[in-house]
């Protein structure tokens, strides 16, 4: 925070959040806290988006409900000092900061959420009942603090997902902002859960977009190599232009090339895979969860005639912490 911004107000309650004065629109940061870059990004989009007049409400609670059997709920960092600075110098005016029994005055609650089929694929399969105890808690501090938009990571992409689908199919009157991930110089996605990690563990981790990284360079190699299939006649000219691109084997049969998809998204799974084996392999070891590459819509896995957007997400375990990272990636069309 700079000498002329006041530290923003801390509310313990709906009652005190509610009782302020709104002018503009308001924005709502989601967080479970441990604030880093990541988080400050957020809450410096959202302060662009209401300008000046509007209000942005960082809110910090450690959800119960999606922490599963043997998760790391009781050892999640709890940081509300530093935190309260963070967002002070990104620019929130509150930071909403509930206690359990605010969000479930009668405990647990009956009636929840539940995220569908979209739900239970991917991270929904590793940790079941996590997105139905996430979106409960959403839904549940959209309603709190009443905002005209919210802003989330596109890090957890299956969560951004299925907000984006419980907003539009159960008519939440909020729009929902996805900002792209932050990473760290090396490229590994922030996350509160990257302090769990000694030195050699990280080593291990920047597998993750190491693997990420060599998906995308594969697909742009693949998506260079349509374009200029479609510029070149198909001729040995076509051939040569080909060959110089790397692709010989194809560029040896122009009439195959004529007639190929180049950019398969088996391709890009195979890249990515190749990073993650080799990290397999290491001290400490990264233990895969899931490689996935999927439609955004649903999270189904795509197939090789797919095109259009997809996300290549990963999940892993390095020692005793579990991190997911995510890259988005369009497949053109067929020639």
């Amino acid at each position: 925070m700079t000498p002329t911004t006041p530290p923003p107000v801390l509310l313990r309650t709906a009652a005190e959040l509610h009782g302020r004065e709104r002018h503009g629109r308001r924005a709502v940061v989601m967080t479970m806290g441990a604030l880093h870059e990541g988080h400050a990004t957020l809450i410096r989009t959202a302060r662009d988006l209401v300008g000046p007049d509007g209000e942005v409400v960082a809110t910090v609670f450690v959800n119960p409900l999606q922490f599963g059997a043997g998760e790391d709920l009781d050892r999640y960092p709890r940081t509300l000092d530093a935190d309260l600075e963070i967002a002070g110098r990104a620019g929130a005016d509150a930071v909403f900061a509930p206690a359990v029994d605010e969000v479930y005055p009668g405990g647990e609650p009956q009636v929840r959420v539940t995220a569908g089929p979209m739900g239970e694929r991917l991270e929904g399969a590793s940790r079941p009942g996590h997105f139905d105890g996430m979106l409960t808690v959403v839904a549940k501090l959209l309603h709190l603090t009443r905002p005209d938009l919210a802003l989330y990571g596109q890090k957890d992409a299956q969560q951004l997902a299925l907000i984006r689908r419980m907003v539009r199919d159960l008519n939440f009157g909020v729009d929902i902002v996805g900002v792209p991930t932050v990473r760290e110089d090396d490229g590994l996605a922030l996350s509160s859960r990257n302090r769990y990690l000694s030195p050699q563990e990280r080593r291990t981790a920047l597998a993750l977009s190491q693997a990420l990284f060599a998906g995308l360079d594969r697909h742009a190699a693949q998506e260079a190599l349509r374009a200029r299939a479609r510029e070149v006649p198909a001729t040995h000219a076509r051939a040569e232009a080909l060959n110089a691109l790397g692709e010989s084997r194809a560029a040896a049969d122009a009439h195959a090339v004529s007639h190929a998809t180049p950019g398969t998204p088996g391709a890009v799974r195979a890249a990515a895979r190749l990073v993650l084996d080799d990290a397999a392999r290491l001290d400490p070891p990264l233990e895969l969860d899931y490689l996935a590459l999927v439609d955004p819509s649903d999270f189904t896995e795509v197939g090789d005639d797919h095109t259009g957007d997809a996300v290549l997400a990963v999940a892993a375990r390095v020692g005793a912490t579990r991190l997911i990272d995510n890259v988005p990636l369009t497949f053109g069309a067929a020639s």
